[in-house]
């Protein structure tokens, strides 16, 4: 069906004719064609697929159409020396089929939209048969000069039917690129919002972390605070013994023995004092020596702990029960912080 293209020497490059009357006329179809110097109908594979219902163009001239039929529009247009029409979708790589394509097209397509082409394929078939040959409508209108492309009628019912599906898709391109707009403005407001909540949190961080600074030095503060109180304790322990001390001495004026004291006469003399239990006698006979011989006891709790087999609460216990009964009396402290113990001879 389609002849040899032909290019005469002297035409030089031609407009390629769009004419979009065909298949609206005959089937009601808005299928948009392009029609050759040498007479050949050209169809966009596209505007059949939509109408027969084929939702993959490719596939389905892959599947039907051989390559003889089916061209891309840059290649068929080279061929008769033609440019690319302009406007209405027109692109390079469009493919495009013949007639002879768009009936093998239709022929294959089972879906109930395809009627109509079918209708109009018999049609075309009967009107070879009858007359050997399928036309389009023409205008008998002449070339305006040598090598100029043929002009074709286009009926008044599809021009204005035409002019109407223009401004239907005018209208909902316009409404596509207002939705597009809306849609650019929204991601833009939802981006705002994103770079709001980013802020929000990264604020939120920082007082976290201000928060646990505060924390940490309230911390160290009351550590601080915990140690003076401790320090606090001990020196009025230290006050409260030597008050003892002197409280005892007013009660019991008088010289100090004038008979050195020993071990036993000391541990004699405390056992009259108080009721001496375990613990404290235990504490009572290591210590005592060490008051008859030094004068004095300087030795750290935890070493008469270590000695008596006592905790050094325990043994702090004992040493306070002792004073409290003038057994012994507090002066002062040693180097290494541990308490001085002296005879209370009195």
């Amino acid at each position: 069906m389609n002849e040899p293209r032909k290019q005469s020497a002297s035409a030089g490059r031609h407009e390629a004719i769009d004419v979009s009357d065909f298949v609206y006329a005959a089937t009601g179809a808005r299928v948009r064609r392009l029609t050759m110097p040498d007479g050949n109908h050209w169809f966009p594979a596209v505007d059949v697929c939509k109408e027969l219902g084929h939702s993959n163009p490719q596939k389905a001239l892959s599947d039907h159409v051989p390559t003889e039929h089916r061209e891309s529009l840059e290649t068929l247009t080279g061929g008769y020396g033609l440019s690319i029409p302009a406007g209405r979708g027109w692109r390079r790589d469009l493919n495009v089929i013949s007639l002879q394509g768009l009936i093998l097209l239709v022929n294959a397509c089972t879906k109930p939209s395809c009627a109509p082409f079918k209708q109009w394929v018999a049609e075309v078939i009967e009107t070879v048969q009858r007359e050997g040959s399928y036309t389009l409508e023409e205008a008998e209108v002449q070339p305006a000069g040598p090598g100029a492309p043929i002009a074709y009628a286009m009926p008044d019912q599809v021009a204005e039917a035409i002019v109407r599906l223009e401004a239907r898709n005018l209208q909902l391109d316009e409404e596509f690129a207002n939705g597009q707009r809306e849609s650019i403005d929204l991601r833009k407001e939802m981006l705002a919002v994103q770079k709001q909540t980013l802020t929000v949190q990264e604020e939120t961080l920082a007082v976290q972390r201000e928060t646990l600074a505060v924390q940490r030095e309230a911390l160290a503060v009351q550590k601080a605070t915990l140690a003076v109180q401790q320090a606090m304790v001990r020196a009025m322990e230290r006050i409260a013994d030597r008050l003892d001390a002197l409280v005892l001495e007013r009660r019991t004026p008088g010289a100090y023995l004038s008979v050195p004291p020993t071990t036993e006469t000391v541990l004699a003399d405390w056992r009259q004092r108080l009721s001496v239990t375990a613990d404290v006698w235990t504490v009572a006979v290591v210590i005592a020596p060490i008051l008859v011989e030094k004068g004095e006891l300087r030795d750290p709790l935890e070493s008469i702990a270590a000695r008596t087999g006592l905790s050094v609460h325990r043994v702090n216990a004992c040493l306070r029960l002792l004073r409290k009964h003038a057994c012994i009396r507090s002066q002062g402290g040693a180097e290494n912080g541990a308490p001085v113990y002296v005879l209370n001879r009195g």
